[in-house]
């Protein structure tokens, strides 16, 4: 999902960041849904909005907000399309990387507590860019293994267990009988 211009409009300078904060609202047309599904790698994005309540926060800035979707993907059984409906919390913090005397020195070790919700995303400059939080948010929330309703893996299993058709399948009959009769 690595692009050089972002998919919509979703970047916030955190100089010009009012002291009580600003929405950000995405409201996705047409041509970026279908973007955003070629991005994700899916069949389609029928539906992509996003609010979030931005504010500054120790010198960066913290986002809070919901991402709510329609998306279409691929069944893993039969490769029919499968709707699905999403709707995330978003909350992250965005800090400034620490400078200077604040720097860990090259070769010290640095403690990170991975359990800690809070975990802040460092950042460099005056801005973020919200998009790639939303986009990334909205890709954690995809069903890893879409299915229809009434499908199951079981099916896929007894697909596999067929015997092959085509002209491969029937050489290889052939090459056994005559394996047999020697």
């Amino acid at each position: 999902m690595s692009q050089s211009a972002p998919l919509f409009d979703a970047i916030v300078r955190i100089d010009r960041l009012p002291a009580g904060g600003r929405s950000v609202d995405v409201n996705a047309d047409e041509k970026t849904c279908a973007a955003i599904a070629e991005a994700m790698n899916i069949l389609g994005v029928e539906r992509f909005k996003a609010h979030l309540s931005v504010t500054p926060l120790r010198g960066g800035l913290r986002a809070q907000g919901r991402i709510e979707a329609r998306v279409i993907q691929a069944s893993v059984v039969t490769f029919e399309p499968v709707p699905e409906d999403i709707a995330e919390d978003v909350d992250r913090v965005f800090l400034p990387a620490p400078r200077g005397a604040q720097a860990p020195t090259p070769g010290s070790e640095v403690f990170i507590d991975l359990d800690d919700e809070d975990f802040p995303d460092h950042i460099d400059g005056p801005e973020v860019d919200l998009s790639t939080l939303l986009l990334e948010t909205l890709a954690l929330a995809l069903d890893p293994y879409p299915r229809r309703e009434g499908e199951s893996l079981s099916e896929l299993e007894d697909l596999l267990d067929e015997p092959e058709a085509g002209p491969f399948a029937k050489l290889a009959k052939l090459k056994s009988d005559k394996g047999d009769k020697d």
